[in-house]
């Protein structure tokens, strides 16, 4: 086992009691799924929003930076209100991961119904699975144009490092 998944066991076990109050306040948005809170930062739960870096193009075939596009929008439905996340676990890199709301507003179900982000099946096992279809259907955010899944996006720089060609490839959905 690598010393990196030996730590992460450890943050686990040691913070199973933190894991089990919830956090509450207002939020810095760090990038279209992930928040910070007193300190804490937050993965949102079941959804991935594009990086920061990462490119889409718009109905009128333009590039625009969507990572960016997803986390202002968050920024701005937040709006300064307080945020309440439910922790669930710790991701790989010491994160919280959690279910976030705004006024009982769960912000994965906003951001993936708004085009902002993909339901990502492997952890939400298909919970967003409908607003994403909504979205879909009225061309909302991402689906008004291509662009190419958050996950392959970090895949493909891990690979060859070049934000650029890793945002338009055959890949990309129509």
């Amino acid at each position: 086992m690598s010393k990196r998944r030996v730590l992460v066991l450890m943050l686990l076990l040691l913070s199973n009691v933190a894991l089990a109050d919830s956090f509450v306040g207002q939020a810095s948005v760090i990038d279209g799924d992930t928040l910070e809170i007193h300190g804490t930062r937050i993965r949102l739960w079941g959804v991935d929003a594009p990086e920061s870096t990462q490119l889409c193009r718009g109905e009128d075939s333009l590039q625009y930076r969507c990572g960016a596009k997803a986390a202002n929008d968050l920024d701005a439905y937040i709006a300064r209100r307080p945020v309440n996340c439910v922790p669930l676990s710790l991701d790989r890199y010491g994160r919280t991961v959690a279910t976030c709301s705004v006024a009982g507003r769960d912000l994965g179900e906003w951001l993936v119904r708004n085009g902002l982000a993909l339901d990502w099946p492997q952890y939400s096992k298909g919970r967003y699975h409908e607003a994403q279809r909504e979205a879909e259907r009225a061309g909302q955010g991402l689906w008004k144009g291509s662009y190419v899944e958050p996950w392959l996006y970090r895949a493909c720089i891990r690979a060859s490092g070049n934000p650029s060609a890793c945002s338009d490839d055959a890949n990309a959905h129509p």
